[in-house]
């Protein structure tokens, strides 16, 4: 397959790193600024999907290409965790977390300006006991404040609080790697 141009609608440095996973892709970032508004209720993945839409029609108004937008939230008991505003906001997030299993959820959409794909890819991650001097640390580097619960799967020193992940743990990082290939190729097929 050849090579195919996509522009990433995304600032994080994780999502880039997770698109080059498909050899086939060339992405070049170009970050949206569409208004995210909160989660009032109702069905996660849904809004995951819209905030997706929102965040790569935005790019597309203002690029011509194809657009990747990406939406990535932890949901624990109908609860979405976004990204915690202090280090209290954090140790609450691992409180809800610790000892229980969670949601996490990433909507996507593929756009250009003849048609747009939007999906969502769920994981479950399980959280061992609340260990202090783990989460304490944790906090203190300040790793939590740009990610969703409060929490990046990739940060080892997390390691020991991890029980299982069942799913996509590219997903949990912020871009659910293999569907958004399976996406991709069925999107450059109905071109």
């Amino acid at each position: 397959m050849k090579f195919y141009n996509v522009i990433l609608a995304s600032a994080s440095p994780r999502r880039a790193e997770l698109i080059k996973k498909i050899p086939w892709l060339h992405a070049t970032v170009f970050p949206s600024a569409a208004e995210e508004e909160p989660f009032c209720g109702g069905s996660v993945a849904d809004y995951v999907q819209t905030l997706a839409k929102r965040k790569a029609l935005w790019v597309l108004e203002r690029v011509d290409g194809t657009v990747v937008g990406a939406d990535t939230v932890v949901s624990i008991d109908g609860e979405v965790l976004g990204k915690p505003r202090s280090p209290q906001d954090a140790e609450n997030m691992f409180r809800k977390l610790c000892g229980r299993t969670h949601e996490v959820i990433t909507g996507y959409c593929v756009a250009n300006h003849a048609k747009n794909v939007v999906n969502f890819e769920k994981t479950y991650v399980t959280f061992g006991a609340f260990i202090d001097k783990i989460v304490y640390n944790y906090i203190d580097s300040g790793a939590p404040f740009d990610k969703a619960g409060g929490y990046g799967l990739q940060d080892s020193e997390l390691f020991p609080l991890i029980e299982r992940v069942e799913g996509d743990a590219d997903n949990v990082v912020g871009l659910p790697v293999a569907a958004l290939e399976k996406t991709f190729k069925e999107f450059i097929e109905w071109l």
